[in-house]
């Protein structure tokens, strides 16, 4: 009986360490500048039914089990201050982390949701350095209004896809995901 018993606890032990242990989500999240935008496409990937393990501040280490690298691209002053790092610190992180993504054979997609609005000095610094090495860009209407995007990935056989809304944003990250064998 004692043995039965410590066999259930054994078992019920097992079940729980990893219950507890999530697994990793095949989507990887992150913020590119620290606007709010990330969260906003985390909500459009809730609507289309992809879980996500999101952190603003993903740095390698975070990658692990994921198949997807999304990075929402957006600056704001106020986003870095609270995170406690500067526009070169925040660049720095956003460059390696895509680097070591692709080094683990991850698909990249940048997203930029915040339109022409969301466009100026910060946010260009942060496109510049992104948008290279993306496999696919969602756009939302107006963000290409001066061609920098077009500029940035003109040659490098990065796919484009616009969006009206960053709500309209879910046909296309449907079809990318699906592309990529993730729907």
């Amino acid at each position: 009986m004692k043995k039965r018993i410590r066999s259930l606890l054994l078992s019920l032990a097992l079940v729980a360490a990893f219950a507890g242990t999530a697994l990793a989500a095949d989507v990887a999240l992150t913020s590119v500048g620290q606007s709010p935008d990330a969260m906003m496409v985390r909500v459009v990937f809730r609507q289309v039914g992809t879980d996500v393990d999101y952190d603003a501040l993903m740095k390698p280490e975070g990658l692990s089990g994921h198949k997807v690298l999304v990075a929402v691209v957006g600056g704001s002053s106020k986003g870095l201050g609270a995170a406690g790092i500067n526009q070169d610190e925040e660049k720095t992180r956003a460059v390696g982390l895509i680097e070591a993504a692709r080094d683990q054979g991850m698909k990249i997609l940048v997203m930029h949701v915040g339109g022409e609005g969301r466009r100026g000095t910060l946010s260009d610094l942060f496109i510049e350095a992104v948008v290279p090495l993306a496999d696919h860009l969602i756009l939302v209407e107006g963000a290409d209004k001066d061609g920098l995007f077009t500029r940035l990935i003109e040659g490098k056989g990065i796919d484009v896809a616009t969006a009206a809304t960053v709500r309209a944003t879910a046909e296309p990250l449907k079809a990318i995901l699906g592309e990529w064998g993730l729907l």
